[in-house]
C-alpha cells in the first residue's frame, strides 16, 4: 500500500491531486515548491499546504526522501532542474511520476537522470483538466515504471492507462493532441474578439452551430476563452515546448508557435486579475473584459 507522497510543485495540479487523494486513500503527504521560500509570496502557499494537512518540507531533497511516490508537477521551464534537485533524495523502490507538459525528448532526459538512483521513471500525460476530476483525472503513462505502477495508481482512486514502456509516446500523444485543443482556445480568442468589433459575435458562433451541429458553439466559446484566461502563461509555456519538439522533429510549427504567441497575449493583458481572479465562462463577459483591458 502507498502510505507516503511528495509533491514537487505545489501549484493548482498539486493542490487538487492532493486534495483527492487525502479525501479517498488518506495518504501522507510532503510537499516543496519554490514558492515557499519566496517573501514574495508571503508564505501564502505553505499556508496553503497546511490547510489541505500536506506537510511543507525543507526542499526538494528533504520532500522525496522517504516517498513512496514522487509526483512532478513543476512549470515546463523548470522541470529538469526540479528533476536534478530531487536526486539526492531518490532510492530504488520509489516511482517518480513526472506529469508535467513538456516534450518527449524532456522526458527522456529526466528519465535517464533518474535512472541512477533506481527509483522507477513514469512518464505521465495528464489528459483532461484537473479541477473537476482532483485525482482521478485520466492520465496515460508510459517508461520503465509505468506498468508496475498502474495498480498502484488504481489502489488510489486514480484513472489511469498504461501506454507504453518507451518514455516519450505518453507525452507524445498530449503534446500534439495539444496542438488542437490550446490551438481551438487561441482561434476562439481571436474570432470573437474581431467579432465583438463589429457586434456579431452571435451570428458567428450561429453560423458555427449549423455547420456543426452537435456542438454548443456559445457554450464552447466561453469554456475555451476562460481556460486562456485563468492559465495562458502556462499554456503558451507548454505550447513554446510544443514548437520546439515540432522543429526537432523537421515540422515547421506554425500553428504552434502561433498559439503561444496568442495565449502568452492574453495573459499578459492581465484580464485574469480584472476580473478580480474570479472564473466565469461567460462568452460576453469575458470578451468584455479583454475589450476593456485593450482600452476599447
Amino acid at each position: 500500500m502507498t502510505r507516503k507522497i511528495a509533491f514537487i510543485g505545489f501549484g493548482e495540479a498539486g493542490q487538487t491531486i492532493s486534495r483527492g487523494l487525502l479525501g479517498e486513500a488518506k495518504p501522507a503527504i510532503r510537499a516543496y515548491d519554490l514558492l515557499f521560500d519566496d517573501p514574495a509570496n508571503g508564505g501564502q502557499l505553505a499556508r496553503a499546504a497546511e490547510a489541505l494537512g500536506v506537510g511543507v518540507a525543507r526542499d526538494h531533497a528533504d520532500a522525496v526522501r522517504d516517498a513512496d511516490l514522487v509526483f512532478l508537477a513543476v512549470t515546463a521551464t523548470s522541470s529538469l532542474q526540479a528533476a536534478k534537485s530531487c536526486l539526492p533524495g531518490l532510492r530504488k523502490a520509489q516511482v517518480f511520476l513526472d506529469i508535467n507538459s513538456v516534450s518527449p525528448q524532456r522526458k527522456i532526459e529526466t528519465a535517464g537522470l533518474v535512472a541512477p538512483t533506481g527509483a522507477a521513471y513514469v512518464d505521465v500525460a495528464v489528459m483532461g483538466t484537473v479541477a473537476p476530476y482532483l485525482h482521478k483525472v485520466p492520465c496515460l503513462v508510459g517508461g520503465p515504471g509505468a506498468e508496475a505502477f498502474v495498480p498502484l495508481a488504481r489502489a488510489l482512486g486514480m484513472q489511469v492507462e498504461f501506454v507504453s514502456a518507451q518514455v516519450g509516446q505518453s507525452s507524445a500523444i498530449k503534446m500534439f493532441r495539444s496542438v488542437m485543443i490550446k490551438g481551438m482556445e487561441a482561434l476562439f480568442v481571436e474570432s470573437m474578439l474581431a467579432a465583438s468589433e463589429y457586434q456579431v459575435e452571435s451570428r458567428v458562433l450561429a453560423s458555427l452551430q449549423e455547420t456543426y451541429p452537435s456542438l454548443d458553439w456559445d457554450k464552447l466559446a466561453g469554456y475555451m476563452i476562460e481556460r486562456v484566461v485563468s492559465h495562458g502563461r502556462r499554456r503558451a509555456a507548454e505550447m513554446r515546448e510544443v514548437a520546439a519538439t515540432l522543429e526537432g522533429i523537421g515540422v515547421e510549427p506554425l500553428m504552434a508557435a502561433a498559439t503561444a504567441a496568442r495565449q502568452q497575449w492574453l495573459a499578459d493583458l492581465g484580464v485574469k486579475a480584472r476580473l478580480g481572479n474570479r472564473k466565469t465562462e461567460d462568452r460576453a463577459e469575458l470578451i468584455h473584459a479583454i475589450r476593456e483591458a485593450l482600452g476599447k
